[in-house]
């Protein structure tokens, strides 16, 4: 006999359900969702807390007519396997299969695609402006989570929705939690709205109320229907304010994992024509014991034993440029007083966690306000400290006018430390580190260093440190191909490249991780008898310009390796270099495309672009004519300069 998940083809299928079904279809998705992300990796805790959250609403309204717009993404598997995708959920974040997020190209149900936090409502709002103007009456839900409502853009959507008295409904995803704990005053207000007694079946409330009426039972039932709207409106438990001052009618807070509730709540909300904000409490984790306990830990996972929760061991044994980050960061921290750290809801994925604990005065989670955080790291360096904003590459885009008007032009001394630049891997498209380069290095004044071990990590820390203006460091996810030698760190000259191998047929330039590449490539060519030399760039901005003209001269060919966007790359610095100072030289550019990059592997994504070993040393040998191993890749021509 198939199980009730096997018969769900569409929301459709939820209609008819019995209560006794809706239980089964519970378990069965979060059984489904453990079995996958155990073996996959994956969001794991915060899916886990939102399955009988989203089998009510499935039930209730009628997507893809009506609009269900899930934030961020990290709470929508479920959503997944009620829209049709059941089957093919075993391939998320897999090559060629299903996003861990919600994509417009997947699904007609994932009606507008997120990977960052707090866009929901925004967009919700411009569906539900959209019907108005044509006349149409589908209702728009916004679905908001992971403490994403403390996102900027967030409260900024609620209180435009509240200004045009939009027909829109947004349902909180209340777990206390974003990806770590959340913090912030609005955070401290949940939590006391958290602490008041469940909001339960307005229906009977309102029978309740009308048994007293000395009325007949049609008319008993006939006013119950009637109050049902109308108790709605007076649900806030006396701590809803700063949402119905935004003008929303606040509900709650309502059990998130009793789905009969919640159905029966979300029918009278949906007759509701006016901006409805519901409170839902849920657990994070719910249902697997150990993601219950450690939340923060179980977020997001790499394949791990669904019996006991251990992750497995990784192929490298050697620290994450994340561990390696932490490490030094503390021990600088405990030499310099000044140095405060700043992380916009991910103390863990940053590696702040250990800084936090040992100095919890100089330690600042800003919650996931990645604009604000940039900016008070501003006013922290113009009063004599030396903060450093740690955050993942594709976060800091987020900040961009504040790192260029309140850091740059201003020429304050703080340091970011941009954790998964370059290519990450199964997260996919929304979040690739791949245009931190080009964004960054258009700014007038700032410094951008990318180390190719953990050893030139930490001795760039220290140059951050010391120096006395904007500098940014990026550095790539998982673990460091290289031992950590773990020397006393020391500072490196603004600007000064290395030459880690002299050769005279073709210059291989490379910054932070693809260096290993070179030098690998170069092992390749010498094979085949071609010298390659090797320079090891350290910084994208400034140049070490004598080192690049010279090594352009002397080979004639150079070849630049960059995991980050070829449009207004590390490449395109050296080109805009040598089109001046060394016209002659032929370069060849190998980096991102333009072009977004789906989920994979990292080594598969390398793969795609061209930037494993193997692929660069066959170009080199198109370059200089040498005879070698022709890639299928259709190989471009070189740029000549």
């Amino acid at each position: 006999m198939k199980g009730v998940l096997e018969r769900i083809e569409s929301p459709a299928d939820l209609k008819g359900l019995t209560p006794q079904e809706r239980r089964i279809l519970a378990a069965e998705i979060r059984e489904t969702i453990l079995n996958v992300v155990s073996k996959t990796g994956g969001h794991l805790a915060s899916n886990l807390g939102t399955v009988e959250l989203t089998i009510a609403l499935h039930t209730v309204w009628d997507a893809p007519k009506d609009i269900i717009i899930f934030d961020t993404g990290h709470q929508a598997y479920p959503h997944k396997l009620l829209t049709g995708r059941r089957d093919q959920f075993h391939t998320i974040r897999q090559g060629g299969g299903l996003s861990g997020f919600l994509r417009r190209e997947e699904s007609p149900y994932d009606v507008f695609g997120a990977g960052h936090a707090g866009t929901s409502i925004s967009a919700a709002l411009g569906f539900a402006e959209a019907r108005d103007l044509r006349g149409s009456d589908e209702e728009v839900v916004a679905v908001i989570g992971d403490s994403a409502l403390t996102a900027g853009m967030a409260l900024e959507a609620l209180n435009h929705a509240g200004e045009l008295k939009a027909n829109i409904k947004v349902i909180l995803n209340d777990n206390s939690m974003s990806i770590a704990q959340a913090v912030g005053a609005l955070s401290y207000h949940l939590a006391r709205l958290r602490s008041q007694p469940l909001l339960h079946s307005l229906e009977q409330r309102a029978k309740d109320f009308i048994q007293h009426l000395k009325v007949g039972r049609k008319a008993i039932e006939h006013a119950a229907e009637g109050l049902k709207l109308g108790m709605a409106h007076l649900m806030s438990p006396g701590e809803g304010p700063v949402f119905e001052n935004l003008g929303f009618t606040y509900l709650g807070p309502i059990d998130g994992h009793n789905t009969e509730e919640l159905i029966e709540i979300f029918r009278a909300v949906r007759e509701m024509k006016e901006p409805v904000l519901v409170h839902v409490v849920t657990t994070k984790g719910k249902g697997v014991e150990y993601a219950e306990n450690d939340a923060r830990v179980f977020h997001g996972v790499t394949p791990f034993d669904t019996g006991c929760g251990k992750f497995q061991k990784k192929e490298n044994g050697n620290p994450t440029w994340t561990s390696g980050f932490s490490q030094t960061l503390l021990e600088l921290a405990e030499a310099d007083e000044r140095i405060v750290a700043i992380t916009a809801a991910m103390p863990d994925g940053t590696g702040l966690a250990a800084f936090a604990e040992r100095f919890p005065e100089r330690f600042y989670d800003v919650a996931i306000a990645e604009q604000h955080a940039v900016t008070f790291a501003a006013g922290l360096a113009a009063s004599g400290l030396r903060p450093v904003v740690a955050i993942y590459s594709t976060f800091l885009q987020r900040a961009f006018d504040q790192v260029l008007h309140d850091v740059c032009i201003q020429h304050l001394p703080v340091i970011f430390c941009l954790d998964r630049a370059g290519l990450v891997g199964d997260d996919g498209a929304t979040h690739q580190g791949v245009f931190d380069l080009s964004y960054l290095r258009l700014m007038p004044g700032i410094v951008i260093m990318a180390p190719s071990d953990l050893q030139e990590l930490a001795d760039m820390l220290l140059t951050a440190v010391q120096h006395d203006g904007p500098i940014a460091i990026r550095y790539p996810r998982g673990s460091c191909p290289r031992p950590w030698e773990k020397r006393k760190p020391r500072p490196i000259p603004i600007g000064r490249g290395r030459t880690l191998r002299e050769g005279s047929d073709v210059a291989l330039v490379a910054c932070g991780s693809s260096v290993i590449t070179a030098e690998q490539v170069a092992d390749m060519l010498h094979v085949g008898g071609i010298s390659a030399e090797v320079i090891d760039a350290r910084f994208v901005k400034p140049l070490d310009e004598q080192r690049l003209c010279a090594a352009a001269r002397k080979c004639g060919r150079m070849v630049v390796l960059e995991e980050n966007a070829l449009a207004g790359g590390f490449g395109s610095a050296v080109l805009e270099l040598l089109s001046v100072e060394a016209p002659e030289c032929r370069v060849w550019r190998v980096g991102v495309p333009d072009r977004f990059m789906e989920h994979d592997t990292q080594q598969a994504q390398r793969r795609e672009v061209g930037l494993t070993a193997e692929q660069v040393a066959e170009r080199v040998r198109e370059l200089t004519g040498a005879p070698g191993k022709r890639d299928a890749r259709k190989v471009e021509s070189p740029e000549r300069i």
